[in-house]
């Protein structure tokens, strides 16, 4: 599984970055939101702060939530059950572990 590993790796430093940006734009956002001048309802052009901030609050439970996984999946492979389906047992094919590296079901009980 070195290669699945190294998958999963390079998705991990990924999330890591991602959540990382994330949690620089909101510190500039909450900076943008303590400013007594920010007229955040009348820009006709740009979004709203509080659409901005819903935005990235999502997108950084989004990352979380995939970095868990990928966690999981670094488990399964040290424990020696990763690209075995977690409900039906069977393997899951290359080609799913391929592209979803972290998936912990075969495509048929993922449906």
């Amino acid at each position: 599984m070195p290669s699945a590993l190294s998958n999963l790796e390079t998705r991990r430093i990924e999330l890591l970055e991602q959540l990382a940006t994330a949690s620089r734009d909101l510190d500039a956002l909450r900076a943008a939101r303590a400013d007594d001048n920010a007229d955040d309802e009348h820009d006709p052009e740009g979004s709203t702060l509080s659409s901005d901030w819903s935005r990235l609050i999502g997108l950084q439970d989004a990352a979380r939530a995939q970095l868990d996984d990928v966690e999981r999946a670094v488990q399964r492979a040290h424990d020696g059950t990763y690209g075995i389906c977690v409900s039906c047992g069977r393997p899951i094919p290359v080609a799913r572990l391929e592209a979803r590296p972290a998936a912990d079901r075969c495509i048929d009980c993922a449906s």
